[in-house]
């Protein structure tokens, strides 16, 4: 983690649906509160079992949000995009991290003392409706995840991920190469599959013509078929 200069002007620009409730001199404050670090590829940003300190958000890069599991495995709970907030749930919970954060590639991230924005809360209505339509909308997806990752069979899972990377993500220039190289083990773990399971379901996608393979690189050709198949599970 590497502390960064920060331009106020690009950053407020940024993170403006989190400044537009408050007042000038409360922008002046939360933005004079923020800092920006820099985290490299696999760098942890937090881990499971600390408290939370900071709010965070993702300026820049991919995140993501997961949790240790049995016999070592981890789940990926979730993927973090830019602009997006994260790590504050435990602290309004008032508990520890029940999940950990780590960079998918090198990645920008502005945090502010949960101190700084427990304060504006208490100030500022405007803000707590912020924050309530964020854990709302994130609640909505942990169970739409819950849902798919329990009543899909391996091939509607690993479909669903792959949908769901592109959506998060976007794809690169030809218009169907995903914009995020996983590996194996990651797909696996947002899958919540073995890696095994996600190497053979990968390949069957591949003779199939649904998406085409080059090392890490996954390019979507039958974007119709996969989606038919992540919808029948």
């Amino acid at each position: 983690m590497v502390k960064k200069d920060i331009d106020k002007k690009e950053i407020e620009e940024k993170i403006a649906p989190l400044c537009d409730p408050l007042t000038n001199e409360q922008r002046d404050y939360l933005l004079n509160s923020l800092n920006v670090y820099t985290f490299k590829k696999n760098e942890p940003i937090y881990s499971e079992g600390e408290f939370p300190t900071q709010l965070m958000c993702l300026l820049s890069g991919k995140v993501k949000i997961f949790k240790n599991g049995v016999g070592g495995r981890n789940q990926i709970i979730r993927v973090i995009k830019p602009v997006e907030y994260f790590a504050y749930r435990a602290h309004f919970a008032h508990q520890e991290y029940l999940t950990a954060a780590t960079a998918f590639e090198t990645s920008i991230i502005g945090m502010i003392p949960m101190k700084v924005i427990t304060k504006l809360l208490n100030d500022n209505n405007g803000l707590a409706g912020f924050f309530i339509h964020q854990l709302a909308i994130d609640l909505g997806k942990s169970d739409e995840r819950t849902v798919n990752l329990t009543q899909k069979h391996i091939r509607g899972r690993l479909a669903e991920s792959i949908l769901f990377l592109k959506e998060s993500y976007g794809v690169e220039e030809d218009g169907c190469t995903l914009s995020i190289y996983l590996s194996r083990e990651d797909l696996a773990n947002l899958s919540n599959m073995t890696t095994s399971n996600a190497i053979r379901t990968l390949s069957n996608f591949a003779a199939e013509k649904v998406i085409a393979i080059d090392g890490r690189k996954i390019k979507i050709i039958e974007e119709d078929k996969l989606e038919k198949i992540s919808k029948i599970g």
